[in-house]
């Protein structure tokens, strides 16, 4: 199984989560790590290559800071202009059917505050209602999300659990999709 890694972090230099992430991802066999920052500092999106690089991947990984209970906004601006209409949905847009999809997301807040009653009253799972529903309407099948929460009183131990665990988790063909 090939596998494309889109990391979107604005400011992939000082991020020490997402850095270390990505840096570890890169270490591993089948599986392509694209940064788009790095690639389009301008938002001025290639969209063929874009759309070349999905189609070679069989399971798609969107990493990426929560950010406003949403992605950055370089990974939204992909989203719109690469997930086309008769390329990704529509009547003739199958070329991400039965593909795999998956998020790998940090967030400043606990685990605890991404809950009902909690801070910001909802679920990962909840807040990540679009993205899911993207995959749906592309016909991927969605894998459940990689989550470390908790960035202010992460420690250094627990960092490089998360990124072992991470590399083993986006490289484990025996994942199932949430139906």
């Amino acid at each position: 199984m090939k596998t494309l890694v889109i990391v979107a972090h604005p400011n992939l230099e000082q991020s020490k989560v997402n850095r270390t992430w990505m840096n570890r991802l890169q270490q591993e066999e089948n599986v392509t790590v694209h940064n788009l920052y790095a690639h389009y500092p301008n938002f001025e999106i290639n969209v063929e290559k874009e759309q070349q690089l999905l189609l070679e991947h069989d399971r798609i990984v969107l990493q990426f800071p929560f950010y406003w209970y949403s992605t950055p906004a370089l990974l939204k601006q992909w989203q719109d202009v690469v997930l086309t209409y008769g390329f990704a949905y529509g009547s003739e847009g199958n070329k991400l059917q039965g593909k795999e999809f998956m998020l790998a997301i940090s967030s400043g807040g606990p685990a605890e505050a991404y809950q009902a009653g909690g801070y910001n009253s909802y679920s990962m799972s909840e807040l990540t209602r679009p993205l899911q529903a993207t995959a749906n309407l592309c016909g991927m099948h969605f894998l459940p999300s990689f989550l470390l929460q908790g960035m202010m009183t992460l420690t250094e131990e627990r960092l490089q659990e998360s990124t072992e665990a991470l590399a083993v988790y986006v490289t484990n063909p025996n994942l199932r999709a949430d139906r």
